[in-house]
């Protein structure tokens, strides 16, 4: 089923009211963030520069998307106690608040009664969906864009209804 999915540029650049995106997985492998991954396991040190190499591209794009007025809400679903990788994307996170994301985390525990979608997403502007599918050992499995009115509203009652459980960035502490 070959599609043409946009860039997180190109759908983030078309958004005209809001972006939220949701992220379930405990870990992932993508290659990109791979040797900063790797650093900070064996230094305990995270890129925090928003102007490097790693992180300029993902924070010019939020900043003017943000700068239009289009809000930017990402949320974490996370099995406690954390693994290395949420304490990475944790360690991490200031950055997307610096950019200007919204960043929440919810314990999985509480999310049990959560009608959620299979796959990671995004929702722009509550109608079009950008599926994030992920292999077994979380390397990126290509995306796929739905626009479909069901599963738009699956994924908009999901995102709203962990929006409201989980803990901002700043409040949420892992051990």
């Amino acid at each position: 089923m070959p599609q043409n999915v946009p860039t997180f540029a190109e759908l983030l650049d078309a958004a005209q009211h809001g972006a939220v995106h949701l992220e379930m997985r405990d870990a992932y492998g993508v290659g990109g963030e791979a040797d900063d991954f790797a650093r900070w396991k064996s230094t305990g040190e995270r890129d925090m520069d928003p102007g490097s190499p790693y992180w300029a591209p993902w924070v010019e794009l939020v900043r003017r998307t943000v700068a239009r007025g289009v809000t930017v809400r990402r949320a974490r679903i996370v099995s406690e106690p954390v693994s290395d990788y949420i304490r990475f994307e944790h360690a991490g996170t200031p950055v997307n608040l610096e950019a200007g994301e919204q960043v929440r985390w919810l314990a999985r525990r509480r999310a049990s009664d959560i009608a959620l979608p299979g796959n990671d997403f995004w929702l722009i502007d509550s109608r079009l969906i950008r599926w994030n599918h992920f292999t077994g050992d979380g390397a990126s499995g290509g995306g796929e864009i739905s626009e479909d009115p069901a599963a738009a509203k699956l994924c908009a009652d999901a995102f709203e209804t962990v929006w409201e459980r989980a803990t901002p960035h700043q409040d949420y502490k892992i051990s």
